[in-house]
């Protein structure tokens, strides 16, 4: 038994990292790598961006038409505790173990206790792929689970400037990662499946393809960071990974005990796992100006988020269908 299923484990690895989308990312950190003219204009990055946020909202919005309260009452509850639960052990870890100043610490929780939308996209393709049963309400937990996470790690800190709380606060709820999903999902939920088809060739069919750029210039963002990990230090670097693998198999094993199926658990465990490096960099430049985006941005883009696409991802696919058995 525990032999097969380590071979499912290093079939789904090896079926996650050959995807377009992980070798998109990939082949931008070779850009990088080979000091390639490569660029996606700024504009081009932020079009992707909104597309891909206010698809992910679309197709939410519609699956919360589709399912009833009484089935999201627990996947909800379990989210918002992880959501406050993650950035305390992530800040328990980093200044003791990472040797973190606290404004630091609390900065770096701050991502790991929030969420990476493209991480949740890469495992809902991921489990796709192996064939595995997902819930169709995960975009909306990712919408749950970006704020508490933020807010926690604002909150550790205690440092934060004269109205740095407040207007981080709002930069969060109002930033056009939160904006864009809660838009999309209450269109999707009041259009309903029958009415969404007819914007469906938009945001349906080309979604994978727009995927694909987006990860291209993560790529090439993360090969840039690669030269913070020196500065970092081993510690930080090792706990880029075991942050993510402890919080992730949390998420999955609370994601099937509150009901998901097991590819639901797995993108769960992803989502759970992740770093978040769009809402949370912007809330805590605001509110933690102090705080490195060496250390930060580093873990969070540079560390966790290509961890999370080569190993966490499959591994949490493996851990999904093991406890659910």
């Amino acid at each position: 038994m525990g032999v097969r299923t380590l071979d499912q484990i290093v079939e789904l690895l090896t079926q996650n990292l050959i995807s377009p989308i992980v070798l998109a990312f990939v082949l931008g950190m070779v850009a990088r790598a080979v000091r390639s003219d490569l660029e996606i204009p700024p504009a081009l990055y932020q079009g992707l961006s909104i597309y891909l946020l206010l698809a992910i909202g679309l197709k939410g919005g519609v699956a919360l038409a589709e399912t009833p309260m009484s089935e999201l009452i627990g996947p909800l509850s379990v989210t918002v505790v992880l959501g406050l639960i993650t950035p305390i052990s992530a800040y328990f870890l980093l200044s003791r173990f990472g040797k973190l100043q606290r404004i630091d610490a609390a900065a770096t929780a701050a991502h790991y206790g929030s969420v990476s939308a493209v991480t949740f996209l890469a495992a809902i393709e991921a489990t796709k792929n192996a064939g595995l049963e997902g819930n169709g309400y995960l975009p909306a937990l990712v919408a749950v689970l970006e704020v508490p996470g933020i807010i926690v790690g604002l909150m550790l800190a205690r440092q934060t400037r004269v109205g740095g709380m407040k207007a981080a606060l709002h930069e969060v709820v109002a930033g056009k990662s939160i904006f864009l999903l809660i838009g999309g999902m209450m269109i999707g939920a009041l259009c309903g499946p029958v009415k969404m088809e007819s914007v469906a060739p938009l945001f349906v069919d080309p979604f994978k393809g727009v995927l694909c750029l987006f990860l291209l210039e993560l790529g090439m963002l993360a090969a840039g960071r690669l030269r913070d990990l020196k500065k970092a230090g081993w510690r930080l670097v090792l706990l880029g990974c075991f942050i993510p693998l402890v919080h992730g198999l949390l998420g999955t094993s609370a994601g099937i005990f509150c009901g998901m199926a097991p590819g639901g658990a797995a993108v769960f465990g992803a989502m759970v796992g992740s770093a978040s490096y769009i809402a949370a960099p912007a809330a805590v430049r605001i509110a933690l100006p102090k705080a490195s985006p060496g250390i930060y941005l580093t873990l969070s883009l540079g560390v966790t988020f290509p961890f999370n696409l080569a190993i966490g991802v499959p591994l949490f696919m493996g851990f999904a269908q093991l406890i659910a058995n």
